[in-house]
């Protein structure tokens, strides 16, 4: 665990930050059609968290992703930006390690570029954002960044936390449950974001008292 004084706090993005279904759904829905190939987009957005490559693979073969990569990221520019409101809490969480004289972070397996638009339309100011870690990679930036605490809502995110020795916040926001992010070996598990103020002003008055 960091020194309070120089808190440092990650978050996780999609279904954690923001809620990106809208988007990715019209984004899968689109490639199908320009490509004529099958995707179940209802069944796609039950399970973000890991990087698109690994999606694209349920539809496509192997030599055909990259080109896919580059074709649903032009159409994520159309249609996946300002579909995707906030989740509930989202701001509140930023706003709290503003308030505890911390610093918030945004680790996520997402094209940073689309990561940094996402940011920017929704209006929130995290001190960095930093896009196309997934699992137990974005130990890297988190440890970089000197964060002692990592906020994600699948299993991936608490395995992350724990490569970096930082204090795993799981939301249950995401696929994955409650009893999923437990098993995974989260430290707490929030309903969402809007537990997490009173959190992490607990979190910090134990920190200070150890």
């Amino acid at each position: 665990m960091g020194d309070m004084a120089s808190l440092t706090v990650g978050f996780d993005l999609d279904m954690t930050l923001i809620d990106s279904r809208p988007g990715i759904h019209a984004c899968y829905t689109a490639l199908a059609a320009r490509t004529g190939t099958y995707i179940d987009a209802d069944l796609a957005i039950t399970r973000l968290g890991p990087p698109l490559v690994e999606e694209l693979a349920y539809w496509f073969p192997a030599e055909d992703i990259p080109a896919m990569t580059t074709l649903y990221r032009e159409i994520y520019l159309e249609t996946g930006i300002t579909a995707a409101p906030a989740m509930p809490g989202a701001w509140e969480a930023i706003a709290a390690v503003r308030a505890a004289g911390g610093r918030s972070i945004v680790v996520t397996a997402k094209y940073e570029p689309n990561a940094k638009l996402h940011i920017e339309h929704l209006g929130m100011e995290p001190d960095a954002v930093i896009g196309d870690l997934w699992a137990e990679a974005k130990a890297g930036a988190l440890r970089e960044h000197g964060a002692s605490v990592y906020v994600g809502d699948h299993v991936g995110d608490v395995r992350g936390a724990r490569t970096a020795d930082a204090y795993s916040v799981a939301v249950a926001t995401g696929p994955c449950d409650e009893r999923e992010l437990r098993e995974a070996g989260a430290d707490v598990v929030l309903t969402d974001l809007t537990a997490f103020p009173e959190w992490l002003a607990a979190h910090t008055r134990r920190e200070a008292q150890a």
